[in-house]
């Protein structure tokens, strides 16, 4: 491989690590003779770094230069850092040889805003075409949409890659014009409508015709930045429901915000990212799409913030005993959900095997339930431990969260709780 190329690599693969939403899921995308690459079945094997984030993509930046200045982006403009740009035939050849060299599977790709957002697009488009028509290359690709860049470029895009995302970064558009004033949300949520109707277009079409391409079979998602301004909990969470809305819309990816420009007096002075308070919204993310939560459930004008020192379930339910102790031999799937310690599969678990006699915390211990913290809201067959109204949320809380006299991490962000 050409010195060159190596030294692009190493300059854009470092700029790039700053965007978490790269991983790969929900498309059937198979091999064809004579082709390469295969997304079939469970979608991409993922490597996880020590930090979590995926790696099994070569997530690359077409470049790091930008013509924008945003506060929070190690690559705005004013920065002074090494620059470094690949060809469209670069990059291609790039992929095509970590792949068969069997480091990858797939493509993550972004890229700074060069001349103008069409531009861009342009380019990344034909990064995306090339390998699929040139190379026939059958691999996982995700591409970003640059904000701003023109419905047939996004429409063009949607046929050669997998999934489509546009970073909305900051949860309100005051605060995105206070940190990066040359962005809007118009710009933001304009390719993301034109994804959605993509998707749904394809859709229609594969009803009619079985054969007719698809777009963006994985979806679409987006990123935000949590941390860099004031935004509460509560605010990002709506956001992001709103954005669920969507048919579209897989995942909202929360980014805990790293102090990379700390000269920039218009950004908060943090150690290190808010990283428990991205793992809380995480979880919230997760009872929002998969557990039947409401925003105003997990977080209201009482709490806007979400507790850091229990999750997000357990918290709801320590706010509200009135609904404990649930009766697992007669609970409805819902109310099954809402308890600390069972998970979506346990209470399917559940449903079906009280069909065929009561269940008993033996039972519920191997069905995989977190028995810890869901022996205090429930009752079942032989249970001898106080539920959370014999004790109190008080005493519940204490015994489910850090232990006493265990100092607190004080690089973290803290939110007092009345008790």
């Amino acid at each position: 491989m050409d010195e060159s190329v190596i030294d692009k690599l190493k300059i854009l693969a470092e700029s790039a690590k700053y965007d978490v939403s790269c991983s790969s899921s929900g498309t059937t995308r198979s091999n064809q003779k004579g082709g390469i690459g295969n997304a079939a079945g469970w979608g991409i094997c993922h490597s996880f770094a020590e930090d979590g984030r995926c790696i099994s993509l070569l997530k690359i930046m077409l470049t790091n230069h930008c013509i924008y200045d945003c506060a929070y982006c190690i690559n705005r403009r004013s920065n002074d850092l090494k620059r470094a740009t690949f060809s469209v035939t670069e990059l291609v050849n790039l992929t095509i040889e970590f792949y068969r060299r069997n480091y990858i599977e797939g493509l993550f790709l972004s890229s700074g805003v060069v001349r103008n957002p069409d531009y861009t697009m342009e380019r990344l488009v034909r990064v995306a075409k090339d390998l699929r028509l040139v190379h026939r290359f059958n691999g996982y690709i995700h591409l970003k949409s640059i904000p701003g860049a023109s419905r047939e470029l996004v429409n063009e895009a949607g046929l050669y890659a997998d999934r489509l995302s546009v970073n909305i970064e900051i949860p309100n558009e005051k605060s995105l014009q206070l940190l990066a004033p040359e962005k809007d949300f118009q710009s933001v949520f304009k390719p993301m409508s034109y994804i959605q109707q993509g998707v749904l277009e394809s859709a229609e079409e594969r009803k009619k015709y079985r054969y007719a391409p698809r777009f963006a079979p994985a979806g679409q998602s987006t990123q935000m930045i949590v941390g860099a301004t004031a935004e509460t909990d509560k605010d990002i969470l709506q956001l992001s429901s709103a954005l669920y809305q969507r048919p579209s819309m897989k995942r909202v990816y929360y980014s805990g915000y790293i102090p990379v420009n700390t000269y920039d007096n218009r950004l908060p002075v943090l150690k290190q990212a808010p990283l428990v308070r991205e793992n809380r919204l995480y979880q919230a993310d997760w009872l929002l799409r998969f557990y039947q939560f409401k925003v105003d459930e997990i977080v209201n004008d009482a709490y806007p913030d979400l507790d850091l020192e229990v999750d997000p379930k357990l918290s709801w339910a320590l706010r509200n005993p009135q609904a404990f102790p649930v009766d697992i031999n007669r609970a409805d799937y819902e109310m099954l959900l809402r308890v600390p310690g069972i998970g979506v599969k346990s209470a399917k678990l559940i449903l079906v095997s009280r069909r065929y006699g009561r269940l008993g915390a033996l039972q519920l211990k191997k069905m995989g339930i977190v028995m810890k913290k869901a022996q205090y809201f429930i009752t079942c067959n032989e249970l001898p431990v106080r539920t959370i109204n014999e004790l109190s949320p008080l005493s519940v809380r204490s015994l489910l969260s850090r232990k006493p006299g265990r100092k607190a991490d004080d690089r973290q962000q803290v939110i007092q709780f009345e008790e």
